[in-house]
């Protein structure tokens, strides 16, 4: 093997963790960095206009296109959770909705045994990965190297009329759903720019490749990590099926930044992982972890579309014909424009029962009426949209690979509402979200409800809407929990060490213990801003930021 395939780290992955470790790993002089990415360059030019993420979502030159298993609570449909496969991973494609969640979510992360991981230790490294643009407390990051988060800057009079209509049944505006204190409504902060989408490639990636030290390899599908006895040495990847494999090696340490699904998987086909299932898939077991591929969940979300009255201009004609014409041209002048907006314009989060101390929801608005059945596809009528899902789901499922064939999807089981609390919050989230739809301020805009309709009233038949047309938000955690090694379920240590192994790390949304109270994107990036003072035995200060 050549001496330009050792490098002193390997990281499998170039999204959001990947591409925030190879920058802050890649700053240290005389250190070497391969970064492996199984997708392509992210040249598609959908991927940088923020609108674009409906094409990417259905496109698999970009995107992993994963599938659920049939199962009851899906009504037997197979939902697609679907995944970033290009250079920036999920950040490329995702709704570009910065949520850091609340402090209680990260607190609980360290009562579970997993030192350093409270919400006081946490905040420094929030702040290191963003850019906030925009009236903020100190709560909140402006380093020129995060991520830049920005205000909503397209209002649609619709939007504002939803929000009138939640302050009048008691839910407040929000100051900063990012501050800490989370309840209330507003608009989403995301991370566009100018216009154009900031993955977390353009934010960190490209500035480490810059550097020199930083090497990335595209069309490169990790197949295999590779092993010392108990220590990582590398990576074996493919470049497509039946090509002859090739390897990088790693001096110090091999991190793994697959996602959720496919970090998983690598374990399993590497021999790390249970052994029943390696035994089945003919993987020789090269340590044995019960919870790898375990513990896995995501948001189940029901979406309720109401029809908007005559003359009334929602994003459904705003995206057609010399309408669009119109906004194209806005968003080339840089003004605002439907083009530069997140998929989710409101966000609500607050309480499915009195009484709660927090809020367990997260409601979106958007003003445009989706499709039944479809996620992100405007139907051909105006109207608006509003979903909900249970912040903290306590269903958990499973990934487990169905060969040793990584060009083989694997078998993807979120368990979707198993558990009855989640069916008694989901209900209550579909109930909330009617309530707002149906405020004085919104009735001079809408004229009736065409989804699920006024005829689902009973807690069965919501229910029932729910299995038929729920869908994921896509996303997919903790598949590779972090713990105490007392716990027989845990597969990493809280450095994010794999248990039992050497010079092997898992960094991404699969480490995270339990669902946080947000989309997962900024706690990704804020744990592999964590994990790099780990790997470069720093320890975390005020100075973080």
């Amino acid at each position: 093997m050549s001496a330009a395939d050792s490098f002193d780290y390997v990281i499998v992955g170039s999204g959001a963790a990947g591409s925030v470790l190879a920058n802050r790993l890649g700053a240290q002089p005389g250190v070497t960095i391969c970064v492996l990415e199984a997708g392509p360059p992210d040249r598609n030019p959908f991927i940088h206009i923020p609108a674009g993420f409906v094409r990417t979502l259905a496109d698999p030159s970009v995107t992993w296109q994963f599938k659920t298993e049939a199962i009851p609570a899906t009504a037997g449909r197979r939902i697609a959770t679907t995944q970033g496969r290009t250079v920036g991973g999920g950040s490329s494609v995702n709704g570009m909705v910065y949520n850091r969640g609340q402090p209680a979510d990260l607190d609980s992360w360290a009562q579970r045994g997993n030192r350093g991981w409270g919400y006081a230790d946490c905040l420094p490294y929030y702040r290191r990965s963003e850019n906030r643009i925009g009236l903020a407390d100190d709560s909140r990051g402006r380093n020129a190297e995060g991520i830049p988060v920005t205000d909503m800057d397209w209002i649609h009079p619709v939007s504002e009329a939803f929000i009138q209509g939640c302050l009048g049944l008691g839910i407040p505006r929000a100051r900063d759903y990012n501050s800490g204190d989370q309840a209330g409504i507003g608009y989403f902060q995301r991370t566009i720019r100018n216009g154009r989408r900031i993955s977390a490639a353009v934010a960190f990636l490209r500035p480490a490749i810059a550097r020199g030290n930083v090497e990335l390899r595209t069309s490169a599908r990790a197949s295999r990590l590779l092993f010392e006895g108990r220590r990582a040495v590398g990576v074996q990847y493919l470049s497509g099926p039946g090509e002859a494999p090739r390897e990088v090696r790693a001096r110090r340490e091999v991190i793994v930044s697959a996602g959720t699904v496919n970090t998983a998987r690598l374990l399993q086909v590497s021999g790390i992982g249970p052994a029943e299932l390696l035994g089945r898939i003919g993987v020789e077991v090269r340590h044995e972890l019960r919870g790898v591929g375990s513990n896995f969940r995501d948001h189940y979300a029901s979406r309720f579309v109401m029809r908007a009255k005559p003359g009334v201009e929602t994003l459904n004609e705003l995206s057609r014909g010399l309408r669009l014409g119109a906004q194209i041209a806005r968003w080339a002048l840089r003004r605002p424009n439907i083009l530069a907006t997140t998929p989710s314009h409101v966000h609500v989060f607050w309480k499915s029962f009195e009484g709660l101390d927090q809020p367990d929801l997260q409601c979106v608005f958007t003003p445009g009426s989706y499709a039944e059945g479809k996620v992100y596809i405007l139907d051909d009528y105006p109207g608006v949209t509003c979903g909900a899902w249970q912040h903290r789901p306590e269903s958990t499922g499973w990934v487990r690979a169905r060969s040793a064939n990584v060009f083989e999807d694997p078998e993807i089981n979120p368990n979707y509402l198993s558990d009855p609390i989640d069916v008694r919050t989901h209900i209550a989230g579909m109930r909330l979200v009617r309530r707002m739809l149906g405020t004085p301020e919104l009735a001079k805009y809408l004229e009736r409800e065409t989804l699920p309709g006024p005829q689902v009233q009973t807690d069965d038949e919501l229910l029932d809407f729910a299995k038929r047309n729920a869908s994921t938000t896509y996303h997919l955690i903790g598949t590779a929990r972090m713990g105490p090694a007392t716990d027989p379920t845990a597969v990493v240590d809280d450095r994010l060490r794999v248990h039992g192994m050497e010079a092997l790390r898992v960094v991404d949304a699969s480490i995270m213990p339990s669902m946080p109270s947000a989309n997962t994107y900024a706690t990704t990036m804020m744990i592999a801003e964590k994990a790099a003072d780990f790997i470069l035995g720093r320890e975390a200060t005020a100075e973080a930021a």
